[in-house]
């Protein structure tokens, strides 16, 4: 820690800030800025891992595979709120392994010749589960809009923005506004029934 608060003393220019890091990355791919940006935020992180996976040692190891995940995800997907987004993404990678966990579990059980009971129901995702998986699919859902529908949408219901802010923002007329949002809607809702069918 020395050395950085040093450098604070002996440069006066400030720290580049989250969506600058963020920026530099993307632009020349070099981990260092992703490194300096992820340190930033690693103890949320690590604490988002412990309260999904229970285990001090598995979220540790968790808190370092998402490193090397979201530096692929970040190459392919513009990021406008790298805190949030992170947090979403290290939510959904712990559900992820969670339920994975609870395959193998349920593999080695009818490897072992563990037979259940005839009236014993079915191994289904909890509420909550199924939340995260429909949320998770709507992430990747827009992902696949047109960048202006997927702008307003976001703009709209993620961030709770007005139809006249989001014509602000990002300098579309209203009407336009408004088509992107219905439109994307229905493109959403189209892809979702196409490709997530719920378990």
């Amino acid at each position: 820690m020395l050395p950085f608060f040093l450098k604070l003393f002996t440069n006066s220019k400030p720290p580049p800030d989250d969506r600058e890091l963020l920026r530099l990355y993307r632009q020349t791919g070099e981990l260092e800025h992703l490194g300096e940006l992820f340190q930033r935020h690693s103890e949320l992180v690590y604490l988002v891992c412990l309260k999904y996976l229970k285990d001090e040692e598995e979220s540790k190891d968790a808190t370092m595979q998402l490193f090397g995940h979201i530096a692929d995800a970040l190459l392919k997907h513009e990021v406008d709120n790298f805190k949030s987004w992170l947090h979403s993404t290290t939510r959904n990678f712990c559900l992820m392994q969670l339920r994975a966990s609870k395959k193998n579990k349920s593999i080695a059980l009818e490897n072992s010749g563990t037979l259940f009971m005839e009236n014993t129901p079915p191994m289904h995702l909890t509420e909550a589960e199924q939340v995260e998986e429909t949320e998770q699919a709507l992430q990747q859902a827009l992902q696949e809009l047109p960048p202006e529908q997927r702008q307003c949408i976001e703009l709209f219901y993620l961030q709770q923005k007005s139809y006249r802010e989001i014509s602000a923002l990002t300098g579309c007329d209203l009407n336009k506004v408004k088509s992107y949002i219905q439109n994307g809607k229905r493109n959403l809702k189209l892809y979702l029934e196409k490709n997530h069918v719920p378990r």
